[in-house]
């Protein structure tokens, strides 16, 4: 009797513990999908450079973007060399619905080598409701080398994901 009372114990214990894996996987993965996992994934984007008064188009160029589990994101441009500039790293957040803001920050060289300073860049973007493509609309702040904010200028961007056709 007391060993049929322990192999049922064991076997309930061992089913429990089964389905509480398979649930807190399945709530992962769907929280995962409803909410900052949607961002995640390399995407194209065409930023263009805004006058901050007056919203006029100053210039555009492409960029690569990476947002990775976790929050953190990657971006390197085709605006300058990478010589003279690091790939821009940083963090992203899901705000709520289909809403994120993601700030990164570049470091920056004179053609000599030269440590110039650095960039900060911060976004807010919307995810349409397919999460294949966002725009966003941000802030640019460049820095000198003690700190001292030198200028801030402005952008937007449109962007689709990086995908195999």
């Amino acid at each position: 009797m007391k060993r049929d009372l322990t192999k049922r114990c064991v076997t309930t214990i061992g089913l429990l513990t089964v389905l509480l894996t398979f649930s807190v996987a399945l709530c992962s993965a769907q929280g995962a999908n409803s909410a900052g996992g949607r961002l995640e994934g390399a995407w194209n984007v065409r930023v263009t450079l805004r006058d901050c008064q007056t919203n006029a188009a100053i210039g555009s160029f492409d960029s690569l973007g990476l947002f990775m589990a976790g929050g953190t994101t990657l971006d390197s441009t085709s605006r300058m060399p990478q010589a003279l500039k690091t790939p821009g790293q940083g963090v992203w957040e899901h705000v709520n619905g289909d809403t994120y803001r993601f700030k990164f920050k570049s470091f920056s060289f004179d053609p000599a080598g030269n440590f110039t300073g650095w960039t900060i860049i911060k976004h807010q973007l919307n995810l349409n409701p397919h999460a294949d493509a966002y725009v966003s609309a941000g802030t640019a702040e460049v820095y000198a080398p003690n700190g001292t904010l030198i200028f801030v200028g402005c952008s937007t961007s449109v962007a689709t994901r990086f995908v195999f056709d």
